[in-house]
């Protein structure tokens, strides 16, 4: 059982690096704290499945699904590694990196996913 147990952890460990690889290209460009800010900063983004995200200056956040599928809501903070981290009122937690590709906005998620932006609006004057 001993070594059953010391044999896991690296396994576990393993795939813990693994979930975190973001899928990066090399053409990916991290947001660095300014344009996550940006973007945090009462901003907008529409996604190709017409689902939208929505900043509040004051941390609130809210995700609207595309046909009318309702509204998450829940509060955001910035890391410092470029990662927009979202505590959603149900309990539920993720954290996206926003990357510039070819001149386009792309989230990625933890789990290797890409989510190009189709439309980049900021509520600010």
């Amino acid at each position: 059982m001993k070594y059953t147990w010391i044999w896991a952890v690296p396994v576990m460990l393993a795939s813990a690096v693994m979930a975190q690889d973001w899928n990066l290209r090399d053409s990916d460009m991290v947001l660095d704290d300014a344009g996550l800010a940006q973007i945090a900063d009462g901003g907008s983004l529409t996604y190709y499945d017409d689902g939208v995200s929505q900043f509040s200056a004051g941390g609130a956040y809210s995700y609207t699904y595309a046909n009318n599928g309702g509204t998450a809501f829940g509060r955001f903070r910035i890391e410092g590694d470029g990662r927009i981290c979202i505590d959603y009122r149900n309990g539920f937690s993720r954290c996206d990196m926003y990357v510039r590709n070819d001149g386009r906005l792309v989230l990625l998620t933890e789990k290797g996913e890409r989510f190009p932006v189709k439309i980049e609006l900021s509520v600010r004057p």
